[in-house]
């Protein structure tokens, strides 16, 4: 009697798994289906050789910053440059973003701007700088006589380390960042500017490998084979205002150095 209890017990349990929709069963222990087993050793082959035999991980093997570095060299141009970061696609930013923000102003511009990543106006409008951020650097660049809409010898070209927006405008973890610097260095050879401006600590760790931006400002450095210039974000000054006195500062740099290699 206990068992045929036992049996329609697990029977309404096994129908009740069927409407919450489960579909397979499983083994007791996990298996990890990425594992490839190694082959049977040969004949002949030592016991301990047979002992250093492991099995080897697909998804170990495989690199996307290595995939991400060979699309970024295979690009010969901007446009397909662009277009390669379109479809890679390792990056989970881009599942959440609107669209890819590759860049904006004047390509072959002496200053190339690097910004962090696109916020919210940014994502809407696919474009680098367009919100509150971006109207207070056109107005810094005009204080100077640069801007992105301006030609020749006063032209600017910017991008951002991140071509989509993280969620809640977070700052970018370090394998986004990974994933995403061999396409912004070869960006920036594509560019070929005379100077780079880092705008925040975010550019200046993927280009510098430090953070610190209020140590880093006003001081020159070199990444890429170029002068760079670090400098406060443009968000950063909206939230304090005080610092604009060292962004001016900074500008002032910027041009003096712009006049010397005239």
């Amino acid at each position: 009697m206990d068992s045929q209890i036992d049996w329609h017990a697990a029977r309404a349990a096994l129908d009740w798994q069927l409407e919450m929709g489960v579909t397979e069963t499983i083994s007791d222990t996990p298996i990890n289906r990425f594992e490839q087993i190694a082959p049977p050793p040969k004949a002949g082959v030592a016991q301990g050789a047979q002992a250093a035999v492991q099995p080897v991980s697909a998804a170990s093997a495989f690199d996307p910053v290595t995939e991400a570095e060979t699309l970024a060299q295979g690009a010969q141009d901007l446009a397909r440059l662009q277009a390669v970061m379109a479809d890679y696609p390792h990056c989970e930013l881009r599942k959440g973003a609107r669209n890819l923000v590759f860049c904006d102003g004047v390509a072959g511009a002496r200053v190339m701007i690097v910004g962090e990543a696109p916020g919210r106006d940014e994502d809407r409008m696919g474009k680098p700088f367009v919100g509150r951020a971006g109207q207070l650097l056109d107005r810094m660049l005009a204080a100077i006589e640069l801007g992105r809409d301006r030609a020749g010898a006063q032209s600017v070209y910017i991008t951002n380390v991140l071509p989509w927006r993280p969620p809640q405008n977070r700052d970018p973890k370090p394998d986004e960042m990974a994933m995403m610097l061999p396409f912004l260095k070869r960006h920036i050879a594509l560019a070929n500017p005379d100077v780079l401006v880092l705008m925040g600590n975010v550019p200046c760790q993927a280009l510098l490998g430090k953070r610190g931006i209020t140590r880093l400002r006003g001081a020159w450095a070199e990444a890429e084979g170029l002068p760079v210039l670090p400098m406060f974000h443009p968000a950063y000054l909206l939230r304090n205002p005080a610092a604009k006195r060292d962004a001016w500062a900074d500008l002032l740099n910027l041009r003096a150095r712009l006049d010397m290699k005239a």
